[in-house]
């Protein structure tokens, strides 16, 4: 965590609401941190690029006057979590919005990666938001407010590409998403999974299949600040899943209603050669 700290206020600002973004040094995350605070949020960013953080924190304050609390995490780690929950803990602070957003994919298929790989991506992608989420919940559930937006991905409504764990990770946040969502109901806290499809962020970059993606017809593509705006707005009407943009609906639909052994056969070439 950055020695120079800002983080949300105790005094006057207290009854600002405080959101924690996980993933937020870029993409999806650094785009709900920014919405979040224009909308009037102290902050809690999350992230294992410190610099990104800092940078981000000052950017919040300058535009919008709040605060953000800077936590530098490896969420491959069992124990990141917990020391977060700690963290928040001991500085005083209850989170009203989280928005559990970390995640990446692994290049290749199953056997292209060893076993720690795998262990380490489950843990970002199951083990660790479903920890914050527990750990979290209790206090919005005792003030009888909260929200928690979990950014799965189309790719948990459709077939999954062959040897890849990235479409089955997703599918459990979603299921799991709309079970928390009923097991909350008349709590006054709400759970919506966003299920975005393909997002101009650098994700690909990192995945290392940008030439590929590139060659997708652009109305396939979104960019990150309507595919957050859908997933604020979803959480706030408590919808179950959130699929933003006309392609993606369309796409959901299908795989609804089609054969697997159909559907499965529309994977991009970029998905299915990663």
């Amino acid at each position: 965590m950055d020695a120079a700290d800002s983080s949300p206020a105790k005094g006057a600002d207290a009854r600002r609401p405080i959101a924690l973004v996980t993933g937020a040094s870029a993409g999806l995350g650094r785009e709900f941190a920014l919405l979040l605070a224009e909308r009037g949020h102290d902050l809690v960013v999350v992230a294992r690029r410190e610099e990104r953080l800092v940078a981000l924190r000052r950017e919040v304050g300058e535009r919008f006057g709040v605060r953000a609390k800077v936590i530098t995490e490896d969420l491959s780690h069992i124990a990141a979590p917990r020391r977060i929950l700690d963290e928040l803990r001991a500085s005083n602070l209850e989170i009203d919005f989280l928005v559990n957003n970390a995640g990446y994919g692994l290049n290749g298929r199953f056997l292209d990666n060893d076993w720690a790989e795998h262990a380490d991506f489950v843990q970002v992608m199951v083990g660790s938001w479903l920890h914050l989420t527990h750990g979290l919940l209790p206090a919005m559930v005792r003030k009888g407010r909260g929200r928690v937006l979990n950014v799965s991905s189309l790719a948990s409504l459709c077939p999954e590409p062959p040897g890849s764990l990235y479409a089955p990770a997703k599918a459990f946040m979603t299921t799991a998403s709309r079970a928390l969502r009923f097991d909350l109901l008349g709590t006054g806290v709400h759970c919506t999974a966003l299920c975005p499809g393909f997002t101009y962020t650098e994700f690909h970059d990192v995945l290392g299949n940008r030439a590929e993606m590139d060659k997708l017809p652009k109305f396939m593509w979104q960019q990150a600040q309507p595919v957050c705006v859908a997933g604020l707005e979803g959480v706030e009407r408590n919808r179950a899943v959130v699929v933003p943009g006309a392609f993606n609906k369309t796409a959901a639909a299908l795989c609804r209603v089609l054969p697997y052994a159909w559907t499965s056969k529309l994977i991009p070439k970029g998905v299915m050669e990663r």
